[in-house]
Protein backbone atom coordinates (compact mmCIF):
# COMPACT_ATOMS: atom_id res chain seq x y z
CA UNK A 1 0.00 0.00 0.00
CA UNK A 2 1.38 3.12 -1.07
CA UNK A 3 2.25 5.86 1.83
CA UNK A 4 1.46 9.66 0.40
CA UNK A 5 3.57 12.45 2.36
CA UNK A 6 2.99 15.90 1.75
CA UNK A 7 4.19 17.28 -1.18
CA UNK A 8 4.09 14.09 -3.16
CA UNK A 9 2.18 14.09 -6.52
CA UNK A 10 -1.50 13.04 -5.94
CA UNK A 11 -1.91 9.92 -7.93
CA UNK A 12 -3.80 9.77 -10.89
CA UNK A 13 -6.68 7.73 -12.34
CA UNK A 14 -9.72 6.57 -13.44
CA UNK A 15 -12.99 5.69 -12.20
CA UNK A 16 -16.36 6.01 -12.51
CA UNK A 17 -18.18 8.31 -10.60
CA UNK A 18 -21.93 9.53 -9.74
CA UNK A 19 -20.96 12.31 -12.27
CA UNK A 20 -19.44 10.08 -14.79
CA UNK A 21 -16.42 8.23 -15.83
CA UNK A 22 -13.53 10.51 -14.11
CA UNK A 23 -10.08 10.64 -14.78
CA UNK A 24 -8.78 12.54 -11.63
CA UNK A 25 -6.07 14.73 -12.84
CA UNK A 26 -7.99 15.83 -16.01
CA UNK A 27 -11.09 16.65 -14.14
CA UNK A 28 -8.66 18.81 -11.78
CA UNK A 29 -7.07 20.60 -14.48
CA UNK A 30 -5.57 23.77 -13.25
CA UNK A 31 -7.47 24.25 -10.27
CA UNK A 32 -6.94 22.86 -6.64
CA UNK A 33 -9.07 19.74 -5.56
CA UNK A 34 -10.00 18.41 -2.37
CA UNK A 35 -10.78 14.09 -2.30
CA UNK A 36 -12.75 13.04 0.88
CA UNK A 37 -12.51 9.31 1.39
CA UNK A 38 -15.18 7.30 3.49
CA UNK A 39 -15.35 3.60 4.55
CA UNK A 40 -18.82 3.03 3.92
CA UNK A 41 -22.21 4.56 2.25
CA UNK A 42 -25.22 4.67 4.68
CA UNK A 43 -22.51 5.66 7.87
CA UNK A 44 -24.39 8.20 9.83
CA UNK A 45 -21.15 10.61 10.60
CA UNK A 46 -20.41 9.97 6.66
CA UNK A 47 -23.90 11.01 5.85
CA UNK A 48 -23.71 14.62 7.93
CA UNK A 49 -20.21 15.23 6.00
CA UNK A 50 -20.92 14.88 2.72
CA UNK A 51 -24.10 16.89 3.55
CA UNK A 52 -22.28 19.82 5.17
CA UNK A 53 -19.65 19.20 2.26
CA UNK A 54 -22.52 19.72 -0.51
CA UNK A 55 -24.05 22.98 1.31
CA UNK A 56 -20.18 24.33 1.48
CA UNK A 57 -20.10 23.70 -2.05
CA UNK A 58 -20.17 27.12 -3.59
CA UNK A 59 -17.33 28.34 -0.59
CA UNK A 60 -15.22 25.65 -1.84
CA UNK A 61 -15.99 27.17 -5.78
CA UNK A 62 -15.70 30.35 -4.92
CA UNK A 63 -11.68 29.53 -4.17
CA UNK A 64 -11.15 27.65 -6.89
CA UNK A 65 -11.36 24.10 -5.36
CA UNK A 66 -12.84 20.96 -7.30
CA UNK A 67 -14.65 18.75 -4.32
CA UNK A 68 -15.13 14.88 -4.69
CA UNK A 69 -15.80 12.12 -2.26
CA UNK A 70 -14.42 8.30 -2.09
CA UNK A 71 -16.50 5.20 -0.76
CA UNK A 72 -15.61 1.34 -1.87
CA UNK A 73 -19.61 0.87 -2.52
CA UNK A 74 -20.76 0.68 -6.08
CA UNK A 75 -22.67 3.52 -7.69
CA UNK A 76 -25.90 1.99 -7.45
CA UNK A 77 -25.46 2.61 -3.61
CA UNK A 78 -23.98 5.63 -4.05
CA UNK A 79 -27.24 7.26 -5.70
CA UNK A 80 -29.45 5.89 -3.05
CA UNK A 81 -27.11 6.98 -0.29
CA UNK A 82 -27.06 10.50 -1.67
CA UNK A 83 -31.09 10.34 -1.98
CA UNK A 84 -30.72 10.06 1.78
CA UNK A 85 -27.97 12.74 1.86
CA UNK A 86 -30.41 15.52 0.28
CA UNK A 87 -33.34 14.21 2.92
CA UNK A 88 -32.29 14.36 6.06
CA UNK A 89 -29.05 17.21 5.36
CA UNK A 90 -31.32 19.46 2.97
CA UNK A 91 -28.36 19.67 0.85
CA UNK A 92 -28.38 18.92 -2.86
CA UNK A 93 -24.85 16.65 -3.84
CA UNK A 94 -23.20 17.83 -7.03
CA UNK A 95 -19.96 16.92 -6.67
CA UNK A 96 -18.58 13.52 -7.91
CA UNK A 97 -19.35 10.06 -5.76
CA UNK A 98 -16.04 8.00 -6.97
CA UNK A 99 -17.55 4.25 -6.83
CA UNK A 100 -13.91 2.30 -5.58
CA UNK A 101 -15.10 -1.17 -5.50
CA UNK A 102 -11.88 -2.94 -5.77
CA UNK A 103 -9.92 -0.47 -3.71
CA UNK A 104 -7.63 0.45 -6.21
CA UNK A 105 -7.72 4.36 -6.03
CA UNK A 106 -7.63 3.54 -1.67
CA UNK A 107 -4.70 1.64 -2.22
CA UNK A 108 -2.83 4.31 -4.49
CA UNK A 109 -3.85 6.52 -1.44
CA UNK A 110 -2.85 4.73 1.52
CA UNK A 111 -6.51 5.04 2.84
CA UNK A 112 -6.84 0.85 3.94
CA UNK A 113 -7.34 0.95 7.84
CA UNK A 114 -3.92 -0.51 8.52
CA UNK A 115 -5.41 -1.68 11.84
CA UNK A 116 -9.00 -2.60 11.12
CA UNK A 117 -11.07 -4.10 7.99
CA UNK A 118 -8.59 -5.10 5.16
CA UNK A 119 -11.39 -3.35 2.77
CA UNK A 120 -12.20 -0.24 5.18
CA UNK A 121 -11.10 3.20 4.05
CA UNK A 122 -9.99 5.60 6.95
CA UNK A 123 -11.37 8.94 6.42
CA UNK A 124 -9.01 10.92 5.14
CA UNK A 125 -8.73 14.43 3.47
CA UNK A 126 -6.20 15.67 0.19
CA UNK A 127 -5.93 18.80 -0.95
CA UNK A 128 -4.06 19.08 -4.11
CA UNK A 129 -2.82 22.32 -5.67
CA UNK A 130 -2.61 22.96 -9.10
CA UNK A 131 0.97 21.72 -9.64
CA UNK A 132 -0.87 18.41 -8.34
CA UNK A 133 1.24 17.93 -5.31
CA UNK A 134 -0.28 17.13 -2.41
CA UNK A 135 -0.41 20.12 0.84
CA UNK A 136 -2.61 18.58 3.12
CA UNK A 137 -3.68 15.50 4.76
CA UNK A 138 -6.22 14.90 7.28
CA UNK A 139 -7.60 11.64 9.05
CA UNK A 140 -9.97 11.30 11.71
CA UNK A 141 -11.46 8.42 13.63
CA UNK A 142 -14.61 7.35 12.66
CA UNK A 143 -16.35 8.75 16.00
CA UNK A 144 -15.39 12.44 14.83
CA UNK A 145 -16.84 14.11 11.77
CA UNK A 146 -14.74 16.75 9.59
CA UNK A 147 -14.61 20.50 10.45
CA UNK A 148 -15.74 22.13 7.02
CA UNK A 149 -14.26 25.76 8.34
CA UNK A 150 -11.32 24.39 9.28
CA UNK A 151 -11.07 22.90 5.60
CA UNK A 152 -12.18 26.00 4.48
CA UNK A 153 -9.43 27.88 6.52
CA UNK A 154 -6.49 25.72 5.40
CA UNK A 155 -7.33 26.18 1.85
CA UNK A 156 -7.36 29.90 2.57
CA UNK A 157 -3.83 29.35 4.03
CA UNK A 158 -2.52 27.30 1.33
CA UNK A 159 -3.28 29.65 -1.20
CA UNK A 160 -2.12 32.65 0.74
CA UNK A 161 1.27 30.77 0.87
CA UNK A 162 1.72 28.66 -2.15
CA UNK A 163 4.31 30.81 -3.54
CA UNK A 164 6.30 30.14 0.13
CA UNK A 165 6.72 33.73 1.10
CA UNK A 166 3.95 33.41 3.97
CA UNK A 167 2.76 31.54 6.73
CA UNK A 168 -0.39 31.52 8.87
CA UNK A 169 0.30 31.61 12.85
CA UNK A 170 -1.53 29.40 15.56
CA UNK A 171 -5.23 30.27 15.23
CA UNK A 172 -5.28 32.15 11.77
CA UNK A 173 -8.42 32.72 10.55
CA UNK A 174 -9.00 34.77 6.73
CA UNK A 175 -8.00 38.44 7.59
CA UNK A 176 -5.49 37.84 10.34
CA UNK A 177 -2.07 39.18 10.28
CA UNK A 178 0.32 36.32 8.22
CA UNK A 179 4.15 35.14 8.76
CA UNK A 180 6.86 36.14 7.07
CA UNK A 181 9.36 33.12 6.62
CA UNK A 182 12.56 33.47 7.82
CA UNK A 183 14.22 32.95 4.38
CA UNK A 184 12.90 36.28 3.59
CA UNK A 185 15.03 38.90 4.03
CA UNK A 186 14.29 42.66 5.17
CA UNK A 187 14.73 43.99 1.98
CA UNK A 188 12.91 41.70 0.29
CA UNK A 189 9.87 42.06 3.02
CA UNK A 190 9.85 45.37 2.30
CA UNK A 191 9.61 45.29 -2.01
CA UNK A 192 6.84 41.90 -1.52
CA UNK A 193 4.87 43.43 1.48
CA UNK A 194 3.74 47.08 0.64
CA UNK A 195 1.13 47.56 3.69
CA UNK A 196 4.86 46.64 5.46
CA UNK A 197 5.47 44.93 8.54
CA UNK A 198 6.38 44.18 12.23
CA UNK A 199 9.21 43.01 13.47
CA UNK A 200 8.46 41.56 16.62
CA UNK A 201 11.65 39.42 16.65
CA UNK A 202 14.23 39.14 14.15
CA UNK A 203 12.53 35.20 13.10
CA UNK A 204 8.53 36.47 14.30
CA UNK A 205 7.96 39.03 11.37
CA UNK A 206 4.14 39.90 11.12
CA UNK A 207 2.45 41.69 8.07
CA UNK A 208 -1.44 42.86 7.19
CA UNK A 209 -3.16 40.20 4.75
CA UNK A 210 -2.83 41.68 1.38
Amino acid sequence: MNMIRLGDIAPDFSAESTEGSLDFHEWLGDRWGMLVSHPADFTPVCTTELGAMANYEEEFEARNVRIAAISIDPLKSHFNWIKDIEETQNARVDFPIVADEKGEVAKLYGMIHPNNDATMTVRSVFIIAPDKRVKLILTYPASTGRNFDELLRVVDSLQLTYYEYLATPANWKNGDDLVILPSVSNEEAERLFPKGFVEVKPYLRLTPQL
